[in-house]
């Protein structure tokens, strides 16, 4: 008989907890024995869950349940606090925060690059940014057959990624009320190029992240990159304007093929019919869509591409939950 898989949920009331919980049930996780955990002023509420209701319980005593396995979607202090501790129980930690992705003895991982990254010794497994993810998801390819040499990424990124509270300020705004600014400025009817904190150096913490993670993924120190980070008043994904130099020149009929190959990547590019990926289409759906696949032709084996994805879900839930699909494998291999 099979064994009955324990998995924690940390962070389970906010928007990407939410989300993981949909896709745990989407992925067939409907009968394994789910922990909900958050704050502790929502301790004994509870929340549907595969036709259930399932009470949240603390963080402490979620810890002592000796769960098989902990997503982690509550912020990078917490995660920080307790990711250990509950890796110490024996319970292997997929964590959706910043907190431990550049710790060199946590893999960094977005499974249809990298998975073999993972060995059974690792108990803390870092989930990217969701930025990186839907980015490097549809370069990897290209990087495998021409080695990426450069790549000058500007994103539109959805105020989602910050959270419910940014999304509970574009909605006051587009009503005229007054409200909570999580965001410096009005979102409504405006953009800033303002992503995390700002580092001496001029440029934010969500910049450094494109750099340092899309490195650390391929395993390439090498790729330079160059990053700008705009948030938007969108809610559906993340949008990418996407300039990469390879090392090897490529026919632009073979870039293509490539790209429809490539696991979870659809290719979205009909310019005669106004065919491109948007956030408005790729809301709800964990593919990462690629459409204004052009030459640069302002620069030698030189592309240009327009990436969209849904930041909740293959920038965070979704990918969490294939890590947990794959050490699930692994398991009963």
């Amino acid at each position: 008989m099979k064994e009955k898989l324990k998995i924690a949920v940390v962070g389970a009331t906010g928007l990407v907890g939410s989300i993981i919980l949909k896709v745990l049930e989407e992925r067939g996780f409907s009968n394994e024995e789910i922990i909900l955990v958050a704050t502790q002023k929502n301790v004994g509420k509870e929340i549907d869950f595969a036709k259930r209701k399932i009470k949240i319980i603390s963080v402490e005593n979620a810890i002592n349940s000796y769960c098989h396995y902990a997503i982690f979607s509550a912020g990078g202090s917490t995660s920080k606090q307790y990711a250990k501790l509950f890796a110490e129980k024996g319970t292997t930690v997929i964590d959706n925060s910043s907190a431990w992705r550049m710790d060199e003895d946590v893999p960094l991982v977005v499974p249809e690059i990298n998975a073999n990254s993972i060995n059974s010794e690792n108990r803390i497994i870092a989930n990217p940014n969701c930025s990186t993810i839907q980015m490097v998801l549809a370069l990897a390819p290209l990087h495998w057959k021409y080695k990426i040499k450069r790549i000058v990424v500007s994103t539109y990124q959805s105020i989602t990624g910050t959270g419910v509270k940014a999304v509970n300020q574009l909605e006051s705004e587009e009503k005229g009320e007054t409200t909570e600014k999580i965001y410096p400025y009005q979102i409504h009817h405006n953009l800033f190029p303002h992503g995390g904190d700002f580092l001496e150096d001029g440029y934010t913490s969500e910049e450094k992240k494109l750099v340092d993670e899309t490195r650390k993924i391929f395993s390439d120190n090498s790729i330079q990159v160059s990053a700008t980070v705009v948030r938007v008043p969108v809610l559906g994904g993340h949008s990418e304007s996407v300039n990469v130099e390879f090392e090897n020149e490529f026919i632009m009929e073979d870039v293509f093929n490539i790209l429809k190959n490539m696991e979870g990547v659809r290719v979205i590019d009909n310019p005669s019919q106004n065919l491109y990926p948007m956030p408005l289409y790729c809301e709800g759906k964990d593919e990462v869509f690629v459409g204004r696949i052009r030459r640069d032709f302002s620069k030698e084996k030189t592309l240009n591409l327009w990436i969209v994805s849904d930041n909740l879900r293959k920038g965070a839930a979704t990918n969490a939950v294939q890590i947990l699909q794959y050490l699930c494998k692994k398991r009963n291999d």
